[in-house]
């Protein structure tokens, strides 16, 4: 769908008339990452777990919609937001409300409700390693308190809203500590007033946000910033967000409390939480011009995690609405200048670094890639990215080369699912999220590939001897070993530990023995492969290794070839 070869590689891969499918998987090519892709469309309160060959794995059930992102966390459950009626923010289809969290077998474990008068949940929510959910908020004020602050009143209605982050503990089943918490609106610069104490040269004061610079808003819109995304960088104890309307993305510092949080003082870089480094847009704080703006309405900036390739840098989903030479999407990289203790140099009067992107994709036809809103960008260990082109429902991935190398389109829109054919009109997801077949989250979990989601699903032959992998972690007091599952006639064994002597045996559900090998051993970090010698069904089986150390077993699933 984003080249002439790869539609024509459709045709061939699905033998049909390409203009017959609408939906599902359009292209497993090779190169494609093994694993899984959650996904959660805006107008369904069900979230899915397909694997590579777009069938589906698992499914969520809950009562509402989500408000917007999910997130599979590493012990298997799911954290989601949820959509509930709010009459202050009505109207804007980001405004959650409410955070959710459900065991693999959609049992409500937790939800916890942020969501009144003056403020409530959007767009997203990050969880920390700790536990701790980081929840991106709009929060309300009155003109009078916009006034106070030095808000030029030509350019704001009845209301103004701002924006803040707050760092929940879940309590029990519905409840929740606060435990740290930033507000935006301590953090502002405004030339306009004088007589107001925030008053000074926006220029010298790139930490702090201009009350009065309304980027892309229309002059009395009350969605100032638009929040899209949160994500927190553990190396760094950073935390990053976006502004939509702004075109800008920021960085603060999460070591401070939240008193200090307040203020401009305090934590790792002694500077509250003031930005760290703010990126997208120079004008906005008087050190560029609209020529200098690199951003364009984005969405999902995320850090590259350490081990990947252009590790440390930051990806980001360029929207690209009213870009200079039409609206086209671009998914883009750049080299942020920080230093070895998390500290961003800036250079007097000029802009923050970089002046330009380290790598950019966009379609070889730029208008072809284009979500006005929503969508995300994942980089991957192997050097390709996961792309959701959110408003089409299009989650594509390229590779290293912007080959497309894996391409599939949500089929559950409004009215439920799809029927393969029907071109579909509302089948938005905020976002996709790739997992590796090595993710904890499966840990325990059986991950059996079923029939696509689709109604009347197309036949294809898509064959991925791992895309339905997941990996079993043995207990503590055992070597850690994984097994490639579900299996073929050929069963794959790696163990981070050296073993020796080991009898291999495999049963079938009931206990039957199928197969058995002897003297087995492995050296640290290293890989065998078992072959079945004999044809067994689809199944559930029993793989048990031990010798004089050890007894262990794992359960298998043989699916067809």
């Amino acid at each position: 769908m984003k080249s002439l070869s790869t539609s024509i590689f459709f045709l061939c891969f699905l033998n049909i008339l390409f203009a017959q499918q609408t939906v599902g998987l359009f292209n497993q090519a090779a190169g494609s990452t093994d694993g899984y892709v959650l996904f959660a469309p805006i107008h369904s309160d069900s979230t899915y777990l397909i694997d590579k060959c777009g069938k589906k794995v698992h499914q969520w059930s809950s009562t509402k919609k989500p408000g917007l992102s999910v997130y599979l966390l590493p012990d298997g459950n799911l954290l989601r937001t949820a959509s509930i009626l709010s009459a202050t923010f009505s109207g804007q289809g980001a405004a959650g409300g409410k955070i959710e969290k459900y065991d693999w077998n959609s049992n409500l474990l937790w939800s916890y409700t942020l969501s009144d008068s003056l403020q409530t949940q959007n767009h997203d929510v990050c969880p920390l390693p700790n536990g701790n959910v980081i929840v991106a908020v709009w929060e309300k004020l009155t003109a009078a308190q916009a006034i106070s602050a030095g808000r030029n009143p030509a350019i704001l209605a009845s209301e103004l809203w701002s924006c803040k982050l707050t760092e929940i503990q879940p309590v029990g089943a519905t409840g929740a500590n606060i435990v740290w918490q930033w507000r935006l609106w301590d953090h502002l610069v405004q030339d306009f007033d004088s007589t107001k104490t925030n008053y000074g040269v926006v220029a010298s004061n790139p930490e702090l946000l201009n009350l009065n610079f309304n980027g892309t808003n229309a002059a009395t819109s009350v969605d100032w910033i638009h929040l899209n995304a949160v994500t927190y960088n553990e190396t760094l104890h950073q935390v990053m967000f976006s502004s939509h309307n702004l075109s800008e993305i920021y960085i603060i510092d999460h070591s401070t409390t939240t008193a200090e949080a307040a203020t401009h003082a305090g934590g790792a870089h002694n500077k509250g939480g003031d930005f760290l480094y703010r990126w997208g847009n120079p004008q906005s704080y008087n050190r560029g011009t609209v020529a200098d703006r690199k951003l364009f309405l984005q969405h999902n900036p995320t850090w590259i995690p350490a081990g990947y390739p252009n590790a440390n840098k930051i990806m980001i989903f360029n929207n690209g609405v009213n870009r200079p030479g039409g609206n086209s999407s671009s998914v883009d990289i750049i080299s942020p200048p920080v230093d070895g203790f998390g500290n961003y140099p800036l250079s007097a009067g000029l802009a923050y670094a970089p002046a330009s992107l380290y790598w950019t994709y966009s379609a070889i036809v730029p208008s072809s890639f284009f979500a006005q809103s929503m969508g995300s960008a994942q980089p991957l260990i192997n050097g390709n990215t996961i792309i959701c082109e959110a408003t089409t429902g299009d989650f594509f991935e390229i590779d290293s080369t912007a080959n497309t190398v894996w391409n599939y389109v949500n089929p559950v829109e409004t009215t439920g699912l799809i029927t393969q054919g029907t071109a579909p009109t509302s089948n938005q997801s905020f976002r996709c999220i790739y997992y590796p077949i090595t993710y904890s989250g499966f840990a325990g979990h059986t991950l059996l590939p079923g029939a696509p989601i689709e109604l009347n699903p197309l036949t294809n032959n898509c064959n991925m001897n791992t895309t339905t992998a997941i990996e079993i972690f043995d207990d503590e007091a055992a070597p850690s070993v994984t097994v490639i599952n579900p299996i073929g006639q050929t069963i794959k064994i790696y163990s981070q530990k050296e073993m020796k002597n080991l009898t291999i045996t495999l049963s079938s559900i009931t206990g039957s023995l199928i197969c058995k090998w002897n003297s087995i051993s492995f050296s640290e970090n290293g890989e065998i492969s078992l072959i079945i010698d004999k044809i067994i069904d689809e199944g559930i089986y029993l793989l048990s290794y031990s010798n004089n150390e050890i007894s262990c077993t794992k359960k298998l699933i043989k699916t067809a070839n």
